[in-house]
């Protein structure tokens, strides 16, 4: 359906009574002046910009994270562009009303020249054809798009979608734009606060932003709250003080949805935390998922890797500790288990760090890349090769194995690698230097030099 008849008129998006919209519908900038936030795209010079007030607007891809401002600046620029523009929602709508809207614009096209642009919120939410679809249309000038999604692109959407549109990535508002559109909200008579007298306090001011987390829709209509719940004084005025912010706004927001992008963020800089032997950050960012709704056992999961990965041989005993705490975690649940995650994530940041496990993955390449050698005879099933040599009256080639338990220290020297390999010197793995691994191959050093 139609966003707008004509550019800035709505033709079912606002009500008959502009004041039953929640105040952060109503605050919506209708102009690139009054959009706040998002410097580095919109700035003065910035490309989006110059896009806008040019009127010479391409297919564009908003990504950000949740009240970021995606649709709202699809509204901007539906104020400033010469433009119809429709609205699809992918959640809701397919190929079939794609349809609709290219036969619309057909008909705009021959009749006034006019040009359509196309909105689609989460246009994530499209499978891969129904994104093609969208193609032929882009390519031939008929529409001109703009999506939003809260996805990584490059994960979410097709590569010749992709290759057709400007890429545009938004950050969270901080707290100062925050701060910036309440104050706008106060004094606004027409769309804001204005019409009641409200004096915040700065404190209580600072709380709505910075609780929001960014969320600027939620500061918004937090702010709201407060001031129409508010009882006016003998001078009719609202004041907002800190104890009313803290009871408008109560839990602050956590911007991790446990999905998508923010998922592998969040739990990249707790790894990366932990393999920098940071156990403050470790447990911020792990505090940070667990508030976010992140399933423990995920958690869980990357510790035990983590315990392989990174510490491995420096600390062999890592991987056990993590293994208990997740059994006893099973065993105990929330929120006594909060203690079983706070002590395998602080006992692996401070454990000494070892990679050397990777070395499996030097073995795999060249497996893969030259193929398997031949087993020496004497690594050779015993049992087997007697079956052959009492057949063939051949040499049994297991005889020459040399048990390494009949040796002192349980060692003796043998060739274990392929000829081919042993012959060349092949080696993958490369001694850490913490003091469990240092002392493991001190051993191996001892025993070969004693024979």
């Amino acid at each position: 359906m139609d966003l707008f008849n004509e550019p800035g008129e709505s033709r079912n998006a606002r009500p008959a009574n502009i004041k039953n919209q929640p105040l952060a519908t109503r605050m919506r900038p209708r102009s690139i002046e009054e959009y706040a936030g998002q410097q580095e795209i919109i700035g003065e010079g910035k490309l989006l910009r110059r896009m806008i007030l040019s009127g010479n607007i391409g297919s564009v891809i908003f990504y950000g994270p949740p009240s970021s401002g995606k649709t709202t600046l699809a509204h901007v620029i539906s104020h400033e562009i010469d433009a119809s523009f429709t609205t699809l929602n992918a959640v809701l709508d397919g190929v079939k009303e794609l349809r609709k809207v290219v036969e619309e614009a057909q008909a705009r096209n021959q009749v006034s020249g006019k040009r359509t642009i196309l909105f689609v919120d989460e246009i994530h939410r499209w499978n891969k054809a129904q994104q093609d679809a969208l193609l032929p249309h882009i390519e031939s000038g008929l529409l001109t798009l703009i999506g939003a999604t809260t996805e990584n692109p490059f994960y979410s959407l097709v590569g010749p979608l992709l290759s057709r549109c400007q890429l545009f990535e938004l950050q969270p508002f901080d707290v100062q734009d925050i701060i910036t559109l309440l104050e706008r909200a106060i004094s606004d008579e027409e769309r804001g606060l204005g019409e009641f007298q409200v004096k915040v306090d700065d404190d209580a001011l600072n709380h709505f932003a910075e609780y929001a987390s960014g969320d600027i829709r939620n500061a918004l209509n937090a702010f709201e709250m407060a001031v129409k719940t508010t009882d006016p004084d003998e001078n009719g005025t609202r004041h907002i003080t800190i104890e009313v912010a803290q009871d408008s706004i109560q839990k602050r927001v956590v911007r991790y949805a446990g999905q998508g992008d923010e998922h592998y963020h969040y739990a990249s800089a707790f790894i990366k935390s932990m393999r920098g032997s940071d156990p403050d950050a470790a447990l911020y960012w792990m505090c940070a998922m667990l508030e976010g709704g992140e399933d423990p056992v995920f958690i869980f999961r990357r510790m035990l890797i983590f315990a392989s990965e990174d510490i491995g041989l420096a600390e062999p005993k890592a991987l056990e500790l993590v293994n208990a705490s997740f059994e006893a975690f099973r065993k105990c649940g929330m929120p006594e288990g909060l203690y079983f995650l706070s002590h395998c994530c602080l006992y692996l940041s401070l454990c000494p760090k070892s990679n050397t496990t990777k070395a499996i993955f030097g073995v795999l390449d060249h497996i893969r890349k030259k193929g398997i050698s031949g087993v020496p005879p004497h690594l050779k099933d015993k049992t087997a090769n007697k079956l052959k040599s009492n057949y063939t009256g051949e040499e049994n080639f297991s005889d020459s194995y040399i048990y390494p338990h009949d040796h002192p220290g349980n060692w003796v020297e043998q060739q274990y690698l392929p000829d081919d390999l042993h012959n060349s010197g092949s080696r993958w793995y490369e001694q850490g230097h913490s003091a469990v691994e240092s002392r493991l191959n001190e051993r191996l050093r001892e025993l070969k030099k004693s024979r």
